[in-house]
């Protein structure tokens, strides 16, 4: 690699071939069925808001049950909010206030339930914290006695529940230009998580923005990432793209506008083709059930990630560019993937619709000889001419069989 080009670090390279997590947004407002945000944008004063935690009963919350879902479908690891803008916590604060699980009608402490539940199932847990906090008085009074109190919080959490995969900021943003202490703050999470992922997201409006210096990750909020130009960084920084499943981060008791198996399955594609992991949010209903719709749209996109699975995890970008929506990515294993948008079934004409997409695929910057190429899910062989001087490889590409779509195809090329 290029002097002019970091090299990451080995928990930012672990995080990177995760690939594809879980978020959780669920807590006091879950009951609501109105979204994450129900406090503020309905203006409930906190004295009545905080009512909500004496029926906090939380009975069908079965937290490696939904461990054992982000298994299925595929996810490596799971991002749950912790503490968000309400300012409730869903871990015990150890005398810093009662406003927390083990205080409200549920007597527990789900984080640790959650922690358990992770690793039961293979999966690793990271935390969601907030910073903006709508309950303490102090965040728009004594800010510095705010910031004090919000480390205190974070410190609970990297000291008591063994180690985590990292931990996710939201809320800088509502206060620009302040002075955050995140030099404090970071430095206190590096000396009881060396290896933890420190993610802070830069909202809306501010998507793939580069923030303080200790940071591992920047965030691409409900968009597509763009790739990052890592030239001359003094420091290895990945990317991760977050996403509702449907249009709220917490449930949505009416929220019908789910997104499809194939809309998720290109968004997880596209996310990988940049080389960013890809974090798609479910909301646990106020008893903490999952949706049975959300999961069984993630147990579909697990069947997708079972045939192509360690092109997603292991697979990063490379030099060889498809046309059109189509890509590639290689393992340091040197294993190439191509992966194939845009495919038709191939049957008779009076049961299928169309076939457009059968034919010809043009890949670049292929110079090393190919001795086959298949597809991954039944080891067909695709005919193929190549020009090794330009690095230009054109592929048959064939149809599906009938009774067969996988939105989007992997070839695996085989030097």
């Amino acid at each position: 690699m290029s002097l002019n080009f970091p090299i990451p670090s080995q928990h930012v390279s672990r995080f990177e071939r995760l690939g594809f997590g879980m978020f959780i947004h669920w807590g006091l407002y879950s009951q609501l069925g109105q979204g994450e945000w129900a406090m503020h944008l309905n203006r409930i004063p906190k004295e009545e808001y905080s009512k909500l935690q004496d029926t906090f009963t939380v009975e069908e919350f079965d937290a490696r049950a939904i461990a054992k879902l982000a298994r299925k479908a595929g996810m490596k690891y799971i991002t749950l909010t912790t503490r968000h803008h309400d300012g409730f916590s869903l871990y015990d604060t150890r005398g810093l206030n009662d406003y927390d699980a083990p205080h409200s009608a549920a007597k527990r402490d789900l984080i640790a339930e959650f922690v358990e539940g992770c690793r039961a199932e293979g999966i690793i847990p990271f935390f969601y914290h907030t910073t903006l906090d709508w309950y303490q008085d102090s965040f728009n009074g004594d800010f510095d006695a705010y910031l004090n109190y919000l480390q205190q919080s974070v410190e609970i959490l990297c000291k008591n529940y063994g180690e985590i995969g990292g931990l996710w900021f939201d809320g800088n943003w509502s206060r620009k230009g302040e002075d955050w202490k995140e030099d404090a703050l970071y430095g206190m999470i590096r000396r009881y998580q060396p290896n933890a992922m420190i993610i802070n997201n830069t909202g809306l409006s501010n998507q793939g923005e580069l923030g303080h210096p200790e940071l591992d990750s920047v965030t691409f909020e409900q968009v597509c990432p763009a790739p990052l130009n890592r030239e001359g960084m003094s420091k290895y920084v990945t990317t991760e793209m977050c996403q509702t499943i449907n249009g709220h981060w917490g449930y949505g008791r009416s929220d019908f506008n789910v997104k499809s198996p194939k809309e998720l399955i290109e968004t997880l594609c596209a996310s990988r083709k940049v080389g960013s992991n890809y974090l798609l949010n479910i909301g646990p209903t106020g008893s903490g059930a999952i949706p049975k719709l959300q999961s069984a749209i993630l147990e579909t996109i697990g069947e997708w990630v079972d045939v192509f699975g360690e092109a997603i995890y292991d697979g990063m970008p490379c030099g060889i560019a498809g046309s059109g929506d189509d890509f590639a990515l290689e393992t340091s294993a040197e294993r190439t993937f191509l992966f194939i948008y845009h495919l038709k079934i191939d049957g008779h004409a009076n049961v299928t619709v169309g076939n457009s997409g059968i034919g010809p695929r043009v890949f670049q910057g292929l110079k090393q000889p190919i001795q086959s190429i298949v597809w991954l899910d039944n080891r067909e062989e695709l005919s193929f001419v190549q020009n090794l001087e330009e690095g230009v490889l054109c592929l048959q590409a064939t149809g599906y069989p009938y009774g067969v779509d996988y939105v989007v195809r992997v070839a695996e090329v085989l030097y």
